[in-house]
């Protein structure tokens, strides 16, 4: 058994932040955008997959998620997520189910909506009525099969339409999408993973079985982990520099966490309680590496909570972050309200 190996907060921060590409934002392009969105960009908020792309590549525009290299689809815990398209079938044939019925169900949908559509696109409301479906939220069920991708602006239902099925083992998806995790979420376990992909505990700890000869075991400030073998030489590397600012939305990979490893993020269980709160989460402020507020949005108006006193260049930090969020029609418009 390979010796556990100890783990600061300061390193596993620095680590995430590291290949989030938090620190220095990525140049423009599609080889960026499929990096950005290495686990998926949730995007349940509206915008809120632009927002984290826009703290990651530089030039990210209002216009940046129509491209082509992006797609769309019902991803972990059937959220809204925005991927690289070839990555489609990672984070859904990655979640098929085993089980018989579970798997027929997904199957059974996807056919039906196949038939339905014929290449053509549909809002979901309206295809599910038109397949007798009470409740059109079923058809995210079909989503694992990798045929079903949407279009969705957050203010209006999402437009459907059927694809080709990816032609890759589910099994080899799984494993893909638990090493994306382990390198964008780690050190962490298979229960971990399990949740935050929706598949039940039990495939989670068969992915990390699978796995086993590719992981080494860390020990953190909270609790016992995993990361990839392959990550260990980034963890043990020299600090670098932190970005003076960025903002990150609600559901952003960064603290798109569970249970104790929120500790490791926010020490703070009165601040945890800011940030993770049991309805809609607000945006993170990140400032020179940590977290040290919270951010919401309202017409034109962007509230910043902060959590401590802030010097006069981190505000100003923020709030040229602000300016340059990539809003259609507000950018460089919107007014900073700070609530210390």
């Amino acid at each position: 058994m390979t010796a556990r190996l100890d783990l600061t907060r300061a390193q596993i921060l620095a680590f995430r932040r590291h290949v989030g590409a938090l620190d220095q934002r990525l140049p423009r392009g599609s080889r960026s955008l499929r990096r950005a969105a290495w686990a998926g960009l949730q995007d349940s908020m509206p915008r809120a997959a632009l927002l984290s792309i826009h703290a990651r590549v530089a030039g990210t525009e209002s216009s940046t998620l129509a491209d082509s290299s992006l797609v769309q689809l019902w991803g972990p815990r059937h959220h809204a997520y925005v991927i690289a398209a070839r990555d489609r079938a990672v984070f859904t044939l990655g979640r098929l189910p085993d089980e018989a019925g579970p798997r027929k169900i997904a199957e059974d949908l996807a056919a039906r909506l196949h038939a339905l559509l014929g290449g053509a696109t549909m809002k979901y409301g309206e295809a599910g009525r038109t397949l007798g479906e009470h409740n059109a939220n079923r058809l995210r069920y079909a989503a694992p099969t990798g045929t079903v991708l949407i279009q969705w602006d957050g203010a209006r239902q999402p437009t459907v339409w059927t694809v080709p099925r990816p032609e890759v083992d589910p099994r080899d998806a799984r494993l893909e999408l638990a090493r994306r995790y382990l390198h964008i979420f780690g050190p962490t376990t298979a229960e971990a993973f399990a949740q935050w992909a929706g598949i039940s505990p039990p495939r989670g700890v068969a992915a990390f079985d699978a796995l086993r000869r590719w992981l080494t075991p860390v020990r953190t400030p909270v609790a016992d982990g995993w990361i990839l073998t392959s990550d260990e030489p980034t963890f043990r590397a020299a600090p670098r520099a932190a970005a003076s600012a960025r903002l990150l939305p609600s559901g952003d990979a960064y603290f798109l966490l569970q249970g104790r490893d929120r500790e490791v993020l926010v020490p703070d269980a009165s601040r945890r309680r800011v940030l993770w709160t049991p309805r809609v989460w607000p945006g993170a402020v990140l400032v020179a590496g940590e977290i040290v507020g919270t951010w919401r949005r309202g017409l034109g108006t962007v509230t910043i909570q902060a959590w401590r006193r802030l010097t006069r260049a981190a505000r100003d930090a923020v709030e040229a972050e602000v300016a340059s969020l990539p809003l259609p029609d507000l950018r460089g418009q919107l007014v900073v309200r700070w609530e210390d």
